[in-house]
């Protein structure tokens, strides 16, 4: 951390503890004029942890059935942030009964006993907004049977918070913390008395930030799937209560939720979950379909690129690759090395995955999922197609960007009556070894075949002197690259025809076959898939092409198909165990 980065962050704390003591001292809220529906999804299963004292978050288990939340011996950080923006009441209120009441009522008491004076690491923008909300959503389940002075200190400190985010909203980190920290705001200035004159600087705030924040296509710079279906979520939950005020949002707020809704839509695999990219994962359960209904919109996906992915769907399969550059220097502290990596989702299983973001397992297994080999995409030997670079302070935290990335990413859509395809590069690789990755991949169209190709090949004089360059370090024995194919854990492996070809088979009781063209050497070797809301991450399978580029051009072939026997629709009514694992 530089000295410049350390005196910001420390000015900015002691900014949010000045501004959070004030606020405790300004006039209190003396109930509601409306309480918005709540319309946060909760885990009912998650909730019933709770309740016995088994606390996960940030991919820690603290197991204290006799325990207060706020009294558990925890030093993360990320765990102590998780347990201040009160999503977990989510969950409480997912389970709904006088247990779950008892503990939301004693922990919200145990919070205001000791953090409303504004003290606590609770007492930031990026997490106060995201408290304000669950606050206000779960008021009533946390007010029924209470006496008056409680609920008089509660609303006291619902006006403390609104007061402290007016101060300090536009001190929030760009993107999600922002649009959640001005939904608060707005949520706050609807429902309580005394605080109106908040909506109108607040709406006028949201507005402009999705117009400089939302792109054209839909997307966020971050690239982040699961983060736009929350940024999505919140501008629905902020138009829904501003409609059901007499209100209206702003024109650039209701322009952005017109955007986002079909990109989502491109991102959504058939499963109904969202590909797994740039520090994303699937989305809580059923919150994309929720978000999407509630929005009113039915725009469907355009062809082309949404948030620089390229989505193919035909019959039961859908595939999404990622076919844009990385997120630029400053938006890249949770971004992948995935160039042209895909997923592949059959039904509503998935098949091809990438391991996903390791940031709930610790800094080790966050810094492995953003290699590439952690994608199903080509990989050189030893190399990501991206680099991590140094770390800088990023919303309170040291992160690490992603430095010599690919600038020159290029695609060509390929689409006819018999498949739809595309051809794909990137230069991920020609300064290090002189060589430009290209890819192809091309869906039958009714969604049993897939057919792909990848390259690494010399472009230019000058890649060729690097990549001979790189022979001569070698002794030319060849630059090794591999192909990795991720599998999802529910998939079972077998190698066939004498180690020629792999089969899979998925819980629904399709089987697909890989095959290729003899070029490589075809391996089954483990692999991981990080999944937020797990203990660990979960051991599965990788199917992986190991070869060596010998010359200025190198290709492997393969192919991606289902049995013959395997019928074109079929009946998949198994449900997957909801439990924590």
């Amino acid at each position: 951390m530089s000295q410049t980065e350390d005196w910001r962050a420390k000015l900015t704390r002691r900014m949010n503890r000045f501004h959070a003591w004030r606020a405790a001292r300004a006039r209190a809220a003396t109930g509601f004029v409306s309480q918005p529906e709540p319309k946060s999804i909760g885990s009912f299963a998650k909730g019933r942890q709770l309740i016995a004292g088994n606390f996960l978050f940030a991919g820690q288990l603290v197991e204290a059935p006799k325990t207060a939340i706020w009294d558990l011996n925890v030093t993360s950080d990320a765990f102590v942030a998780e347990l201040h923006g009160f999503a977990w009441l989510d969950d409480l209120a997912a389970v709904g009964d006088m247990n779950a009441r008892t503990r939301a009522q004693e922990w919200i008491i145990l919070w205001m006993d000791r953090h409303a004076r504004g003290s606590g690491p609770g007492w930031t923008p990026d997490l106060t907004g995201r408290r304000l909300i669950r606050w206000i959503n779960h008021a009533l389940f946390f007010l029924s049977g209470q006496d008056t002075p409680v609920s008089n200190a509660f609303y006291k400190t619902l006006a403390q918070q609104t007061i402290f985010l007016s101060r300090r909203w536009h001190t929030a980190s760009q993107g999600l913390p922002r649009f959640e920290a001005l939904t608060g705001l707005i949520y706050a200035g609807l429902s309580l008395q005394g605080m109106e004159e908040n909506v109108d600087p607040a709406v006028k705030a949201l507005a402009k930030e999705c117009e400089e924040n939302i792109n054209a296509e839909g997307g966020l710079t971050t690239r982040n799937p699961e983060e736009l279906l929350e940024v999505f979520t919140l501008l629905t939950w902020a138009a829904a209560a501003l409609s059901e005020a007499g209100r209206i949002a702003g024109d650039h707020h209701i322009a952005a939720i017109e955007r986002i809704a079909p990109t989502l839509r491109a991102l959504r695999h058939s499963d109904g979950g969202l590909a797994r990219f740039h520090g994303g994962g699937r989305g809580i359960e059923g919150r994309l379909d929720h978000a999407l209904a509630s929005s009113g919109n039915t725009s469907q996906p355009s062809k082309g690129l949404h948030m620089g992915y390229l989505r193919q769907s035909a019959g039961r399969t859908s595939i999404v690759t990622d076919a844009s550059p990385p997120p630029a220097r400053e938006n890249s502290f949770n971004a992948h090395a995935s160039t042209l990596a895909f997923e592949l989702t059959s039904g509503r299983r998935p098949l091809v995955v990438n391991c996903g973001a390791g940031a709930s397992f610790g800094d080790e297994w966050r810094r492995a999922g953003r290699a590439t080999p952690s994608h199903s995409t080509l990989g050189i030997d030893g190399f990501s197609s991206s680099r991590l670079g140094a770390k800088r302070l990023i919303g309170g935290h040291m992160r690490e960007l992603l430095v010599d990335t690919p600038d020159d990413v290029r695609l060509e859509i390929r689409n006819t009556d018999e498949e739809l395809g595309f051809v794909a590069g990137h230069n991920g690789y020609v300064r290090t070894h002189g060589l430009t990755h290209v890819r192809q991949i091309d869906l039958s169209a009714d969604g049993r075949g897939i057919a792909g190709e990848d390259t690494l090949a010399t472009i230019t004089r000058a890649d060729e002197t690097q990549f001979d360059r790189m022979m001569d370090k070698l002794k030319l024995q060849g630059i090794p690259f591999h192909v990795r194919f991720h599998l999802h854990p529910d998939v079972d492996v077998a190698l066939d025809m004498g180690g020629a070809a792999v089969s899979m088979a998925l819980k629904s009781g399709e089987i697909w076959v890989f095959r290729h063209d003899g070029r490589a050497k075809l391996s089954v070797e483990r692999s991981v898939y990080l999944e937020k809301g797990r203990l660990k991450p979960r051991a599965s399978k990788q199917v992986v092409l190991s070869a060596a580029a010998m010359d200025y051009a190198t290709r492997v072939r393969w192919t991606l198909a289902k049995a013959q026997d395997t019928p074109t629709t079929l009946r998949d009514l198994e449900r997957d165990d909801d439990i924590l694992t």
